[in-house]
């Protein structure tokens, strides 16, 4: 039952239940987007964290909630190890924290902007992701219909360019920059929080 109430599990079943609903209504979906120019001018601020509650489609919430529970039990139970009684209150504030700061650019960009908006737990499953990469680099990941593992680290370096080129040029309807300072904050978070684990990513790099 206790590796049932994880906070991976915690927050993937809220998650669930939370796009659930804004599938099934246009007007709570519309209160909980995220929209940088009502933001700006209602104050409603809560939609920096709600917004990451819900996604735009089946797939959409599949690919988020599969890639946070791949990475996010993982992470939480580094994070339970390194930070002990505290470890659960960090973890939190990676997640949701990166959730917020992945916005951050988005707001300045677009809060003139009536048209844009998002949505999606893109900018903290990221930040778990790049946390974990600082742990474990040379992890192997699979990718769909790649039949060889791709080295944490290495995909993670090609993950950032991309997602950095993508926000600057690709206009695709996909929020890349949140990618892009999603990851951003996990690593620095990270490492702010245990310098130590900057120095374990080093030494495992060189393979020491």
């Amino acid at each position: 039952m206790e590796d049932l109430l994880t906070l991976t599990n915690v927050i993937i079943g809220i998650t669930v239940a939370t796009s659930v609903i804004a599938f099934s209504s246009d007007a709570e979906r519309d209160k909980m987007l995220f929209d940088p120019y009502i933001v700006k001018r209602k104050k409603e601020y809560y939609r920096f964290i709600s917004s990451g509650l819900i996604h735009g489609d089946w797939w959409h919430l599949l690919f988020n909630m599969f890639t946070f529970y791949s990475f996010g039990t993982l992470v939480e139970l580094y994070y339970k190890d390194i930070f002990g009684s505290l470890g659960a209150i960090v973890y939190l504030v990676l997640y949701f924290g990166g959730m917020v700061a992945s916005e951050m650019i988005t707001y300045k960009t677009h809060q003139d902007n009536p048209h844009y908006r998002n949505l999606g737990a893109s900018g903290a499953v990221s930040s778990v992701l790049f946390s974990f990469i600082l742990f474990d680099p040379w992890a192997k990941l699979y990718l769909m219909f790649i039949p060889v593992g791709i080295p944490a680290v290495l995909l993670g370096v090609a993950y950032m360019a991309y997602s950095y080129y993508a926000s600057q040029r690709v206009q695709d309807g996909i929020a890349h920059d949140v990618h892009f300072y999603g990851a951003l904050f996990g690593l620095l978070f990270t490492i702010v929080m245990k310098p130590a684990v900057l120095l374990s990513f080093v030494h495992q790099l060189m393979g020491q």
